[in-house]
């Protein structure tokens, strides 16, 4: 069985790319998309024994990180202070990656020394712009 194609003039074999087809094959129990096709489900023990290996590590913390330096954010539910629940259950958001929208995964860029200034810099303006926005 084939993975799923990617419509984007991507390479197949990057990080987003890789994962997109994965999560989109009904041939893997251990990755889906959440109910709204805007997140990723990961079962962590399924995921360390059905596809880590394709992603050169047998650490399921090093493939969070690269999830983050992609700009992938763990969803946490409930108010921010309380603890995530516990379980092998994670949940992962990106604005590119949406299960309709392979055309959104050019926009996944790793973060590099070169670009971690530049998106510091656009993050940090948000907050302060969000930071005035409360206070009107």
């Amino acid at each position: 069985e084939t993975l799923p194609l990617l419509a984007a003039p991507i390479n197949p074999n990057n990080f987003p790319a890789k994962l997109w087809r994965l999560v989109n094959s009904p041939r893997f129990r251990s990755i889906r998309w959440d109910a709204r096709g805007e997140g990723l489900l990961i079962d962590q023990p399924l995921f360390e024994a059905e596809l880590l290996g394709l992603f050169k590590t047998s650490n399921f913390t090093s493939f969070i990180r690269q999830l983050n330096l992609y700009g992938f954010r763990k969803v946490v539910l409930g108010p921010p202070a309380a603890p995530a629940p516990p379980g092998p259950l994670h949940h992962f958001h990106s604005p590119h990656f949406r299960r309709d929208r392979p055309d959104l995964l050019v926009h996944l860029k790793r973060l590099t020394s070169a670009n971690k200034f530049q998106r510091g810099s656009r993050v940090s303006l948000v907050q302060q712009n969000k930071h005035v926005w409360w206070h009107f």
